[in-house]
C-alpha cells in the first residue's frame, strides 16, 4: 500500500525506538521520573493504542492524552440544547456519527430519534444543504462540530446557502480552535507537560505558527505529527532531541501534508463565515477566552442558535458531570480512562455514561476498543 506501508516498516519503527531509548536514557528518563508529553489530537491517542506504541516506547516515555477529540469536549449542555432544537416541530436535525451517541442530562440524539424526532446522520454539510433543497418546508440544522479540520466545510456550505438563498437551512455552530485550551493547560500549575505532538489534521488547515507560543512564551517543544506509527515514533523522537538540546522549537514532522502556512482557501472560507465567541464552554476546562466560533451577522440569517434562541444566544445552563462520571478528568490529561471509577463497569461501549467512551477520538474508547476488559482490570 503505496505511502502506508512505508510508514509502518518495522525495521524503521525499531530504529526509531532504539533512538528513543538512547535519548530518553541520557535524560535520565524513568518509570518513576517520566518525560511527559501530550498527544494533544484523539486521532494520535487511538494511533498510539491501535500500534501499541505506549509498550514499545521506553519506559520513561509518558503519553498525556490530550484536549483534541471535539466530541468529547463539548458539555452535556450543548447536547442537550441540539436536542432541543431537533424536538422542534417541523425540523430536521442532522449530524456527523459520533455526535449521536454522546448523552446529554436526558438523552442523547439518537434517544431523541428514537422517541420521534427527525434527527439524521450525514458524511458532510453538503449533505444537509441538499435535504434543505428537497425540504423546502422544513428548516435543515447542521450541527457545526469541530475543531479546525471540520470548520472550512461548514463556512463553505453556509457560503453555498447565501448563494442559493436557502433561508430554511441554518448551522448550530460548535466550532472550537486548538491553541487555546492548549494555553489553559499551560497555565494549569498542576499540569507536568514536557512537550507536546502536535494535531496533524488541524495543522493542514491552520498551519504551524499558531503554536509559536507554545515555544516561545511557555519553553515547550512541539511537533506537528502524522498519524502512522514511524510518523509518531519519528515526533516523539524529536520531541525528546529538543529537551536534551536545551531547545523549545515548533518543528513539522508531517510536512508531506502540513503546510507551514496553512491552507489559504480554508482560512479565507473561515475569516469570511466566522469570528471568535468572547469565550466558549469546555468539558473540564470550563470557559475558556475566545476558544470557540460563532457566525457572523453577516450571515445570522443561517445562524441556528440565533433562529432558535438556544446556545449563547438564550438562556444557557452549566451542568455538573454525572455522578462518578471522570471525562473532565481525563480529557484534560489528569487522569488515565482506567483510573476512573467507572471505566467498564458503569461506562462502556453499549453504555456510556461519557462522551469519551463514545467518540471514535476519545481516550476511554482507544483504551477499550484496544485494551477491553483487560484495561478494565
Amino acid at each position: 500500500m503505496k505511502f502506508a506501508s512505508e510508514f509502518r516498516d518495522p525495521k524503521a519503527a525499531k530504529a526509531l525506538l532504539a533512538e528513543i531509548a538512547r535519548v530518553a536514557d541520557g535524560l535520565g528518563a524513568s518509570r518513576k521520573n517520566p518525560v511527559h508529553i501530550m498527544e494533544i489530537c484523539g486521532g494520535h491517542t487511538h494511533s498510539i493504542f491501535r500500534y501499541g506504541l505506549d509498550k514499545l516506547v521506553h519506559e520513561g516515555i509518558e503519553f498525556i492524552h490530550g484536549p483534541g477529540c471535539p466530541v468529547c469536549v463539548l458539555p452535556r449542555a450543548r447536547v442537550d440544547e441540539c436536542i432541543e432544537i431537533a424536538e422542534k416541530e417541523g425540523v430536521i436535525f442532522t449530524t456527523f456519527g459520533d455526535a449521536m451517541r454522546v448523552p446529554g442530562s436526558k438523552k442523547s440524539l439518537l434517544q431523541a430519534k428514537a422517541a420521534g424526532a427527525d434527527v439524521r446522520m450525514v458524511y458532510s454539510p453538503l449533505d444537509a444543504l441538499e435535504l434543505a433543497r428537497r425540504n423546502p418546508g422544513r428548516e435543515v440544522v447542521f450541527f457545526g462540530l469541530g475543531f479546525e479540520t471540520t470548520t472550512p466545510s461548514t463556512a463553505l456550505a453556509i457560503q453555498q446557502a447565501a448563494r442559493e438563498g436557502l433561508a430554511n437551512f441554518s448551522v448550530f455552530c460548535n466550532h472550537i480552535t486548538v491553541p487555546e485550551p492548549i494555553k489553559a493547560l499551560l497555565d494549569d500549575p498542576h499540569m507536568v507537560l514536557d512537550g507536546f505532538i502536535g494535531p496533524g489534521h488541524v495543522s493542514m488547515v491552520i498551519g504551524v505558527h499558531p503554536y509559536d507560543f507554545i515555544a516561545q512564551d511557555y519553553h515547550k517543544p512541539i511537533v506537528v505529527a502524522g498519524f502512522e506509527p514511524t510518523d509518531l515514533l519519528q515526533s516523539v523522537l524529536m520531541v525528546l532531541r529538543q529537551i536534551a538540546a536545551g531547545e523549545a522549537r515548533v518543528e513539522n514532522q508531517y510536512a508531506r501534508v502540513v503546510p507551514e502556512n496553512g491552507n489559504p482557501v480554508s482560512l479565507a472560507a473561515i475569516a469570511d463565515v466566522y469570528e471568535k465567541r468572547p469565550s466558549f464552554e469546555w468539558r473540564g476546562l470550563g470557559e475558556i477566552d475566545a476558544s470557540g466560533l460563532r457566525i457572523r451577522p453577516a450571515y445570522a440569517a443561517f445562524d441556528a442558535e440565533e433562529k432558535f434562541g438556544v446556545g449563547y444566544a438564550g438562556v444557557r445552563t452549566e451542568l455538573e458531570e454525572p455522578e462518578g462520571c471522570a471525562c473532565g478528568a481525563v480529557m484534560t490529561g489528569r487522569m488515565k480512562p482506567v483510573h476512573c471509577a467507572q471505566f467498564g463497569r458503569g461506562c462502556t461501549p453499549e453504555m456510556p455514561l461519557g462522551a469519551l467512551m463514545v467518540s471514535s477520538e476519545g481516550a476511554c474508547a482507544a483504551y477499550w476498543q484496544y485494551g477491553g476488559a483487560r484495561a478494565a482490570q
